[in-house]
């Protein structure tokens, strides 16, 4: 891509609007627009990180046998009268009427759609295991949306649900998508921490949300040190062996780890002084064992192996696409902008051309430019006419990890300068040897 020809809007002034880190980054750097409280507009470089993060979480949910549906995004509100919860839910829940005047919603979650859906076809135990998930947008009508997409009324999430018989195979779908959302994080650069949450009316312990440490983070999170040590399950992960699942389990949630809402404090002052670890956090991820809350009253039943029909126990796994780009954000950034993890930028290698015009400068970066393109590599060529020290600027503030730097000087002997974005690290090497190396 020359950025000549390309949308990014950049903005040399912190907004005023923008109270964190990643909310000033991302709209400095032509993300996101803001287009109402809460709404937002993710330009095309937000919008390549979104689709980055987006695949990254599909390819491991259905490395764990969950299968991608798409649900709408408007809903009838008999389902959620059904259900119950149409006149419990609330003022978060945008209701609207159609032209027929029938009460509809903006879905703010899905539980009573897919519940509806599997009714409507699973009828045997043989079809289960079963789980479901979808990538929407979602919308609630927060009372004060901040920190840009962080926390805003119209959003994306994964939705995944699962279907089991018992409650002993709900676990095991629970502790699949607890190992799934593990390897999700550390693929996307982060190290996220497990921890208890509230069930509510439900009961039990097995509810989970996903924190990761960050000195902007929402709210004071507690847990032991060893947590950053836990080894991430790995590519060859098999997510049908039980017992190696509930090991992955046991581990991560065998230690202490805790959201303020959920601290315990003699339970952490237990832990040896230098052991105990008191930070910010930001919540990426949410997995919630239900039971039959919502198969129980919308009559979600499967034929079971007896011959009787058995209310079916459900679970959800939610992960925000559009809360976790800003979140890893405030996890890796500097003061001259993002570093975005390698496995979600928006380019692989950005070309600076330090003297558009000059005839050697300008071959050597189409060179490179279309060696780099032509090995797969997304590549950003900053094409521009201006000063040096913009480009600069601009590679930094956006992030891409590696910068290959072509000035007068330099090509005159052959040789591009290659600069790590996170290190700051910088080698001198030739045109040829850049390519080899990140053509790779």
């Amino acid at each position: 891509m020359r950025l000549s020809r390309y949308f990014m809007p950049i903005l040399k002034e912190n907004p005023k609007e923008a109270e964190i880190v990643s909310h000033r980054l991302m709209l400095r750097s032509g993300m996101v627009r803001q287009q109402s409280q809460g709404i937002y507009s993710w330009l095309p470089l937000g919008k390549r990180v979104l689709d980055k993060v987006n695949k990254i979480i599909r390819e491991e949910q259905n490395r764990s046998g969950a299968i991608e549906l798409l649900m709408p995004t408007l809903q009838s509100a008999e389902l959620w009268q059904e259900s119950g919860r149409y006149d419990a839910y609330g003022k978060e829940m945008l209701r609207i009427k159609d032209r027929q005047d029938r009460p509809m919603l903006y879905g703010p979650t899905n539980e009573e759609m897919i519940t509806d859906i599997f009714r409507s076809y699973v009828k045997s135990y043989k079809d289960l295991p079963l789980n479901l998930y979808h990538i929407q947008l979602k919308f609630r009508d927060e009372i004060r949306p901040r920190f840009g997409t962080m926390r805003s009324r119209e959003f994306m999430m994964k939705d995944a649900y699962s279907f089991d018989l018992t409650q002993e195979a709900a676990v095991h779908s629970y502790n699949r998508m607890f190992a799934a959302y593990l390897r999700t994080f550390n693929r996307l650069g982060l190290r996220a921490i497990p921890m208890r949450a509230d069930t509510g009316p439900i009961g039990g312990n097995l509810s989970h949300e996903f924190i990761i440490l960050a000195d902007t983070g929402e709210s004071e999170v507690f847990c032991h040190k060893d947590f950053v040590n836990f080894d991430i399950p790995g590519e060859d992960t098999n997510f049908d062996d039980v017992a190696g699942l509930k090991s992955i389990f046991d581990q991560w949630t065998s230690v202490y780890a805790a959201t303020s809402e959920m601290h315990d404090e003699a339970a952490f002052n237990a832990i040896p002084e230098g052991e105990r670890l008191s930070a910010r956090g930001i919540e990426v991820g949410h997995i919630f064992y239900f039971g039959t809350k919502y198969s129980e009253p919308m009559g979600a039943k499967v034929q079971g192996p007896d011959g009787k029909e058995h209310a079916v126990h459900m679970g959800s796994y939610g992960i925000g696409p559009t809360r976790l780009v800003p979140a890893i954000i405030e996890a890796s950034h500097d003061e001259n902008g993002i570093i975005w993890p390698a496995s979600v930028a928006p380019f692989d290698v950005v070309v600076i051309n330090m003297k558009t015009g000059d005839q050697a400068c300008d071959d050597a970066c189409e060179t490179i430019y279309a060696a780099l393109s032509k090995a797969g590599k997304d590549v950003l060529f900053d094409d521009r006419d201006d000063r040096a020290g913009t480009k600069f600027a601009t590679a930094d503030l956006i992030g891409v990890p590696v910068q290959i730097i072509v000035g007068p000087r330099s090509i005159a002997g052959g040789e591009v300068e290659v600069k790590d974005r996170k290190t700051g690290d910088r080698e001198t090497m030739t045109v040829e040897a850049a390519i080899k190396r990140l053509a790779g």
